[in-house]
């Protein structure tokens, strides 16, 4: 599946580990997560039990060792049966590979990363704060240091799945006197914080990730801040896994949809031999679009892997300004193509895909699918890209 890999066999047996808990657990359980917006804890309990929590970190310390594209084909295998489930791992998945690649050096974080592979730790993600109006890259929160302890409070707009957490990796500023996009990310461990939720989540879509607004008190020893700027963490790690396995998600919700109404249609020429169904053209563009999505994230995948391969000078590129564009360019196709798919395939499908109830439905499917223009905003990401298009030139 990935021809980079050196462990093409292991992968494979992962991956059909997950194919297994997607169709007797995630599936079984998506209408209820949805219907009810509770965390899908029967499908994280499963992936625990498969030791699938760990797929990001490196062999030496217990874990899958896998590569970006191999994590990305596990989150659209999960997503084909429950966008929740495939969106909280995602999340995990990019804040492991946050650790792992900023603070694996580090005794204290290190010490953690063998922790969660040997305990299968679930870690959540809290990087949106009140009064930033979606700014991942600004903080008005600071870590507080006194001999050897932080303290850090925050109000954040959405903790994603943060309750149902065993860590939780939160961005501030570096400290009190420095402007607001001087930033640390942060590890809190369960015992370190208290959350007090500040709303509910009661989404139209994407129930099962249960993310909420929160204020944040916490506190604990000064090592668990990773010693690299999380400028250079967004960049090189959260900003590129994020893309690329949020569009792989995004894909499998997609694929799942239009694997329905490929049903639908071939029930339909079943029932006329020799004749071909009206809908059966509508749904051959929609593979093709969905071939072209598929390609779009798996080809950006490999360049990453390559440019891991490449050691420091690899993870360097990815602070250029040609690199952020082709992230920026994958989250918004991604996420516009998915939402249209899933359109054509409730085209296709017709009132049976409209009615929750039938073996067609894609109304889940479409309701997930929506948050993928808003999961930072298309319009903020477009604003970012044309002003580096105004200083941009192609090498």
């Amino acid at each position: 599946m990935n021809e980079i890999s050196p462990s093409v066999p292991d992968f494979q047996a992962r991956l059909g580990e997950v194919q297994r808990i997607a169709r007797e657990v995630a599936a079984r359980h998506a209408a209820d997560v949805d219907a009810r917006s509770r965390f899908p804890a029967e499908t994280l309990a499963a992936l625990r039990e498969a030791r699938l929590l760990s797929a990001p970190v490196p062999r030496e310390l217990g874990g899958g060792g896998c590569t970006i594209r191999e994590l990305a084909e596990i989150c659209s295998t999960l997503a084909r049966s429950c966008g929740s489930s495939a969106m909280v791992l995602a999340m995990h998945y990019v804040q492991v590979a946050c650790l792992v690649r900023h603070g694996g050096a580090e005794p204290l974080l290190r010490g953690y990363l063998t922790e969660l592979v040997r305990e299968q730790r679930l870690v959540g993600s809290m990087t949106s704060e009140n009064g930033t109006f979606g700014e991942m890259r600004a903080s008005l929160c600071a870590v507080q240091r006194d001999q050897g302890r932080f303290a850090l409070k925050k109000d954040a707009t959405t903790g994603s799945y943060c309750a149902e957490a065993d860590a939780i990796l939160v961005t501030a500023r570096r400290g009190p006197e420095v402007p607001q996009t001087d930033q640390v990310l942060v590890l809190l461990r369960r015992g370190d914080y208290r959350l007090s939720a500040t709303g509910s989540w009661d989404a139209m879509g994407m129930r099962g990730t249960c993310s909420p607004g929160f204020q944040l008190d916490s506190a604990g020893d000064e090592a668990q801040i990773l010693p690299c700027p999380f400028a250079d963490i967004a960049a090189q790690t959260m900003v590129p896994y994020s893309h690329v396995l949020w569009a792989s998600v995004w894909w499998g919700i997609a694929a799942d949809a239009l694997a329905r109404a490929a049903h639908l249609v071939r029930d339909l020429a079943k029932r006329s031999p020799g004749h071909l169904p009206g809908n059966a053209v509508a749904l051959a563009a929609a593979f093709a679009e969905s071939q072209a999505l598929r390609h779009n994230w798996m080809t950006l995948a490999a360049e990453l892997d390559a440019l891991e391969a490449e050691g420091a000078a690899g993870r360097s590129a990815l602070g250029s300004i040609g690199w952020a564009l082709k992230l920026n360019h994958l989250k918004v196709a991604a996420s516009e193509a998915a939402a249209r798919i899933v359109h054509q395939a409730l085209q296709v499908t017709g009132i049976l895909g409209y009615k929750n109830d039938t073996a067609y439905s894609v109304a889940r499917h479409y309701r997930d699918v929506l948050s993928a223009s808003l999961m930072i905003s298309n319009g903020r990401i477009l604003a970012k890209s044309a002003s580096m298009l105004l200083v941009f030139q192609e090498p």
